[in-house]
């Protein structure tokens, strides 16, 4: 699988590490290079696996610039079984999602955010589609 630079805010000017994602069997393993240092997670899908990443990050005040990290990014109960999680959407309040995107990709709309705040942002979009939205996530789909 491809390698991604992932530009990480709170760090030095400039400052990336290399994400380099694996599937062994079902797991989706990823490792994440930085600063002489390596993180390994792995976990059912690869947005899980990058939750785990970034929870180690947040502890050195660090965000990666990248939808996957973005406060109104998300990945669906689909993109999760059939793109292994790397798939989300672009959320608006009140609207269903549309916009995919690569969760290992950046762009100007990249808003960072840490995993906590993430999914907050994602259960305030479900509750704003209101009570008849046909929209129910699953209870796997908490980004932890």
């Amino acid at each position: 699988m491809k390698e991604h630079q992932i530009y990480l805010i709170g760090g030095g000017d400039d400052e990336s590490g290399i994400l380099t994602p694996d599937r062994r069997g079902d797991e989706c393993c990823l490792s994440f290079l930085f600063r002489g240092k390596r993180i390994d997670a792995s976990a059912d899908d690869f947005f899980d696996a990058f939750c785990g990443i970034r929870h180690v990050l947040e502890a050195d005040s660090l965000i990666p610039f990248c939808y996957g990290a973005s406060l109104n990014v998300y990945p669906s109960r689909m993109s999760r079984q059939m793109a292994s999680g790397t798939v989300a959407y672009v959320l608006t309040f009140g609207k269903s999602a549309e916009t995919r995107v690569h969760i290992f990709d950046s762009g100007l709309d990249v808003t960072p955010a840490s995993v906590a705040n993430q999914k907050s942002f994602y259960a305030d979009w479900v509750a704003s589609l209101g009570p008849n939205n046909s929209f129910k996530p699953s209870p796997q789909q908490g980004g932890d």
